[in-house]
């Protein structure tokens, strides 16, 4: 059996999936990941973005990480790819669980996917560092400079910058989600950025996926293992 029929099998004999998926599962939709040879990690800036997308940098130089911001990591006209379509697809016949991403893109949502946990968050929420008022995405892109409320205080998207922790309800979930998950489909992602890459640790059945172009540090844990395009491997459920 090749390692397409046995996902094909695994997925249509499953009514108990979970997704975690990476930059990868949007790099298909021409979002830049950030650590491949074209990657944001590559390119350069005033500083790097690591530095940049910190939440001290945010408080220090905001204008600055706006510039970044609005240039680097909104890109307004991207559209769900296969994956994206696929993983609703699975939701609507009551394969798929969840999707758990750490990506603040909101394609998979775009795509119809119903239960997706944001590990870091969403460009698509942004709030008001004083009054707490929730404001769209359009709030950002229309002001020049930092984005201010009407009440006059800073605002912040809702994504979770270096230094930040993750939100422990979203993160209890995910956990609840992949514990009890009889398969895991992993994709897109390199499993490099903790505490999100540690998830994978808690799942406790015998169908590990991971669909990656490259080998990750994990890659000796899964159960089937597909180095290929995320949008290829799903490209049947799309």
């Amino acid at each position: 059996m090749t390692q397409s029929e046995q996902l094909h099998e695994w997925i249509e004999q499953s009514n108990n999936i979970v997704f975690f998926g990476g930059a990868g599962v949007s790099t298909e939709s021409n979002i830049p990941d950030f650590r491949s040879v074209d990657g944001l990690y590559n390119q350069q800036y005033d500083y790097p973005p690591e530095t940049i997308l910190s939440h001290s940098f945010f408080i220090q130089n905001t204008e600055e990480f706006y510039r970044f911001y609005r240039n680097k990591m909104i890109i307004e006209d991207a559209k769900p790819n296969d994956a994206h379509i696929a993983l609703a697809n699975l939701e609507k016949q009551g394969k798929l669980k969840a999707v758990i991403t750490q990506n603040i893109d909101g394609l998979h949502q775009k795509a119809g996917s119903k239960e997706v946990l944001e590990l870091h968050g969403s460009v698509h929420r942004n709030y008001c560092m004083d009054c707490r008022t929730f404001y769209p995405l359009d709030e950002i892109t229309s002001q020049k400079g930092v984005p201010v409320c009407s009440c006059g205080g800073t605002i912040k998207p809702d994504v979770v910058l270096y230094e930040e922790g993750l939100d422990s309800y979203v993160l209890e979930k995910s956990i609840s989600y992949i514990k009890n998950a009889d398969v895991l489909i992993i994709g897109g992602t390199s499993l490099a950025v903790y505490p999100a890459a540690g998830l994978i640790d808690y799942y406790q059945g015998d169908k590990l996926v991971l669909i990656n172009k490259s080998k990750t540090s994990r890659n000796a844990h899964a159960n089937l293992e597909i180095n290929d395009s995320i949008g290829k491997t799903l490209r049947p459920w799309a």
